[in-house]
């Protein structure tokens, strides 16, 4: 038996209203461009829009001019998607609340999660929407994953709750240390103001 290794995400398709509304949202609030429109290929009757979140992957959408938003938030039932996730810079994510508030959306705040802060809002269909924003910067040749990979093993080991950013400047010097090459031998910490 063999593993099917996937590489990433190729796209991600939601259930949406009619064409409009998706593209107000997708693009008139998130910034997303709107790329491709075609039929919904399986549905003559739905329409299927794709965005470009920013880096390259896709959003899609199926749209139905008969079917209009619906402001309830969406089911939380086991295999449900409870929210999507998007990444925004620091300097953007310091500006959310206040763009937010010009518009009227209501919103969580900011959550502190240790290796990232969140702010959560819903879509005009009641589809929850995190912007998310790295607490961290990983080593060059590095990743976000590796970073928290090493972090939850620190955690792990030294007993603590959840990840903090102890966790995650550990780990940016244990792969530091581990990619890049020293003439030195010994690599601990020193004490050059003695």
């Amino acid at each position: 038996m063999q593993k099917i290794q996937v590489i990433g995400v190729h796209h991600i398709t939601l259930m949406g209203a009619d064409r409009q509304t998706s593209i107000d949202f997708w693009e008139g609030l998130l910034g997303m461009p709107f790329i491709f429109d075609q039929p919904n290929l399986d549905d003559p009757d739905e329409g299927h829009l794709y965005f470009d979140p920013g880096d390259g992957r896709l959003i899609t959408i199926f749209t139905n001019e008969n079917r209009k938003p619906v402001y309830s938030r969406t089911p939380m039932d086991a295999g449900c998607v409870h929210h999507l996730a998007f990444e925004v810079d620091r300097a953007m994510f310091d500006q959310v609340l206040d763009r937010l508030k010009e518009r009227g959306i209501g919103n969580s705040g900011v959550k502190d999660r240790g290796f990232m802060h969140s702010i959560y809002f819903k879509d005009p269909l009641g589809f929850l929407i995190e912007l998310a924003c790295y607490t961290f910067i990983p080593p060059r040749g590095s990743s976000h994953a590796e970073v928290m990979l090493e972090a939850h093993k620190l955690r792990v080991a030294r007993g603590d709750h959840h990840i903090e950013r102890k966790h995650l400047a550990d780990a940016t010097v244990m792969i530091v240390e581990r990619s890049q090459r020293s003439l030195s031998e010994d690599r601990s910490p020193k004490d050059p103001y003695r």
